[in-house]
Parts: structure tokens; C-alpha cells; sequence
């Protein structure tokens, strides 16, 4: 039976495991679906929309799937998604999408800090981490272990790469490739993220293999274009080369420099 504080109000109408644990003074409205193991602290608020994974903890004043900041939205049905085994700290605000997309996505193992907002149409990979304060607008899409510093700013639409890592306190106003180290306002490119590919055992051929391509990428010599194109010519296309190759040629928004 769900450990259900007294001081919380839940809708007979939500679908919870029985399992589920939550503290004092929470809301949770009619249409929520919470899975087995996860915790809501105190002072959390779940609107309608919300679909919520297995173990997740979350802590007080958290708000999840209140409706978009868009003005065009008109309370059309979308919805929040969020995985299995994440950590959402306090105040962290999730907010359901639009008609654009439907769903705002947060994945499995990631860890939003305190005052991390996710805006609508966002996706957020698979081990995730956002510092505190962290702001994504809307469309945002983060792939898997993408690292972003404390009180980064995303403009809306951007991507950041898998294994990427963003320092704190950047503007982030263009996309910023898979394996990468960028920081600043504005923001600039700093190297490989070597420290987190060797944590999560790239071999040392990825690595070196990378490096020679962002070598070439961010050569001040050539632009985008020319880089690619001298990538292919002179470098074995890897799979982790092909994978910032596939990148750069789906970025709507052009590469952070």
C-alpha cells in the first residue's frame, strides 16, 4: 500500500505503485502515473501528465509536469516522461511539452541538481548530470553522460553531443559535439572530455582518434565544410569519428566554436 503522508493530497484517480512513498504537504493530481521504489520527499508537486519511472527520488519543492511557458499552449495533452533511477533535487521544475512534440523526456540515471529547470519538448539522455541551476529551454536535447556546469543558460532547439561536458556558467547558444569540452560566455572550445571517456572505458585508439578529428574540426584554418571533408579524406572514419561526423550533419542550429 502506498506510504501516503496524511498532509499530502493525491487523486484517488493517480496510478501508483504500492510502493511508493510520499512525504508531507505533496500534490499529486488525477492523471500521474508513478512506478514501484520511488520517492517523493516533501513539498512536491506532480501535475497531470506525468509519467514517472522506478526508484526516483525526489526532494522537496520540486514541480513536475506543470504546463509549458508558451504562450500558444492551450492545454492540449501532452506529457512529462521520466525514467528509472533518477535523483531530482530541490526545486527543480519539469514542464510538460507542447503540441510540438508531446512528451518532455528525462531518461534513466541522471542527477538534476537543485534549481535545474527543463522546459517543454525537451530530451534529456541516459546518465545525465545538471548541475545546480542549470536552465534548458525549450527543445533542448541532451544525449547520453552529457555534463553541464552550474547556472549554463541553453538557448532552445540546441544539442549537446553524448559524453560532452559543459562548463559552468556558459552560454550555450549553438550545438556542442559528442566527446567534447566547452566553457564560457561566450563559449569556447577546450579539448576532449578525455577524463570522462577514460572513466567510461573508451580505449585509447577512440581517443586518439578523436583527437586528430577535432584537431582538424576546430583548426581556425578551415571551416566546417572543409574540416569534414578533410576528416574523411585523411583520418579512418572510427565509429566514435563517424558518430561526431552524424552529429554535425543533423545540427539545425550550427557548432559552438
Amino acid at each position: 500500500m502506498v506510504k501516503n503522508h496524511p498532509s499530502s493530497i493525491v487523486s484517488p484517480k493517480a496510478n501508483l505503485a504500492s510502493d511508493v512513498e510520499i512525504g508531507p504537504f505533496c500534490l499529486i493530481e488525477d492523471d500521474v502515473e508513478i512506478d514501484s521504489g520511488t520517492v517523493l520527499m516533501s513539498h512536491v508537486v506532480i501535475y497531470n501528465g506525468a509519467r514517472i519511472g522506478k526508484r526516483n527520488k525526489i526532494f522537496p519543492g520540486a514541480v513536475i509536469a506543470a504546463v509549458p511557458q508558451d504562450l500558444k499552449f492551450k492545454d492540449e495533452f501532452t506529457e512529462v516522461v521520466i525514467g528509472d533511477d533518477n535523483t531530482i533535487r530541490e526545486a527543480v521544475t519539469i514542464s510538460r511539452a507542447t503540441l510540438a512534440t508531446k512528451k518532455t523526456v528525462i531518461g534513466n540515471n541522471c542527477l538534476l541538481m537543485a534549481y535545474v529547470h527543463v522546459a517543454h519538448d525537451c530530451v534529456v539522455g541516459n546518465n545525465c548530470i545538471l548541475a545546480n541551476g542549470v536552465e534548458l529551454a525549450g527543445h533542448v536535447h541532451l544525449e547520453d553522460y552529457t555534463i553541464i556546469g552550474g547556472l549554463t543558460g541553453v538557448h532552445q532547439f540546441t544539442r549537446i553531443g553524448r559524453h560532452a561536458m559543459v562548463g559552468a556558467c556558459s552560454k550555450v547558444v549553438k550545438d556542442i559535439p559528442p566527446y567534447s569540452l566547452f566553457s564560457g560566455n561566450p563559449i569556447k572550445y577546450g579539448g576532449l572530455n578525455i577524463i570522462g571517456l577514460r572513466r567510461r572505458g573508451f580505449s585509447n585508439e577512440s581517443i586518439i582518434s578523436l583527437k586528430k578529428a577535432f584537431s582538424i574540426l576546430y583548426n581556425p584554418a578551415y571551416n566546417v565544410t572543409q574540416a569534414i571533408t578533410k576528416i574523411k579524406s585523411d583520418l579512418e572514419l572510427t565509429p566514435v569519428v563517424q558518430d561526431v561526423l552524424n552529429f554535425i550533419a543533423n545540427s539545425r542550429r550550427g557548432l559552438s566554436k
